[in-house]
C-alpha cells in the first residue's frame, strides 16, 4: 500500500497543473462519446477525432448512424485501426440503443458493457467523464505510470484499477484518470520518459527507469 502521504502530494501536484483535465476525444453527447472511446482503441485520440469530425456532422445520434450503415462508416472510419470491427459494432451498438433505449445511451455501468464493442474500459471512460460514476479506465499510460510511481503494482488492468480506486481520495477521483494518462502520455512516456520536465520527478521512486 503506497504511502499516503505519497499520494498527497502526487494528485495536489497534478490539480495544480491541470485543475480541470477533459478527454482528448472530441464528442457531442453520451452517444457520440461512446462511439469515440469505442472506436479509439489501440488507435491515437488524434486520429480519432480526424476521422469523427465528419462523421458526426452526419450521425451524431444512433437513428443517423444506422442510416448512414455499416459500408458508409467503415469508409469514414478506414483511416483508424481494426476499422471493420468497430464499424460493425458501432452499427449494432446503434441498433440495441434503437431497439432497447428508445435512441439513448443508458448510463450504467453493466448497460453500457453489454453493448457491443464496449467493454469495462470503455464504460469506465464514459461514466467518468460524463461524471455519472468515478472511474479510473487502466490503459497503457495509466499501468505505466501508476507502477513507476509506485501507487500500484498488481499485473492485470483490473487489478490496478482496483488499487487505485482503493488508494485515490474521493476529491480527486474523477480527475485521476485524465491525470495519469496525459503524465504517461506526453511526459512519462514508455521509452525515453522526460524526466527533467517532469512535476512528479522528485517523488518518483523509478526515475529513468
Amino acid at each position: 500500500m503506497p504511502d499516503p502521504r505519497l499520494i498527497e502530494k502526487l494528485f495536489t501536484r497534478f490539480e495544480a497543473d491541470k485543475p480541470d483535465p477533459k478527454t482528448e476525444l472530441d464528442f457531442i453527447n453520451p452517444y457520440t462519446l461512446v462511439v469515440a472511446v469505442a472506436l479509439s482503441a489501440q488507435t491515437t485520440d488524434k486520429a480519432v477525432n480526424k476521422a469523427t469530425k465528419p462523421l458526426f456532422d452526419l450521425a451524431y445520434n444512433p437513428f443517423d448512424m444506422v442510416a448512414l450503415g455499416e459500408e458508409k462508416l467503415s469508409a469514414m472510419i478506414a483511416s483508424i485501426g481494426l476499422y471493420r470491427t468497430k464499424a460493425k459494432n458501432v452499427i449494432r451498438l446503434s441498433q440495441i440503443l434503437i431497439d432497447s433505449y428508445g435512441g439513448q445511451v443508458p448510463l450504467n455501468r453493466e448497460a453500457l458493457m453489454a453493448l457491443p464493442g464496449v467493454g469495462r474500459k470503455t464504460a469506465s471512460v464514459v461514466l467518468n467523464e460524463l461524471n455519472i460514476e468515478p472511474a479510473i479506465a487502466v490503459d497503457t499510460h495509466v499501468y505505466r505510470v501508476s507502477h513507476r510511481l509506485g501507487i500500484a503494482d498488481a499485473t492485470t488492468p483490473d487489478k490496478v484499477e482496483a488499487q487505485l480506486m482503493a488508494i485515490i481520495p474521493q476529491k480527486w477521483l474523477t480527475r485521476a484518470h485524465h491525470w495519469l494518462i496525459l503524465h504517461g502520455r506526453y511526459t512519462c512516456v514508455a521509452r525515453k520518459p522526460m524526466c527533467g520536465s517532469c512535476i512528479v520527478a522528485d517523488l518518483c521512486p523509478k526515475i529513468g527507469v
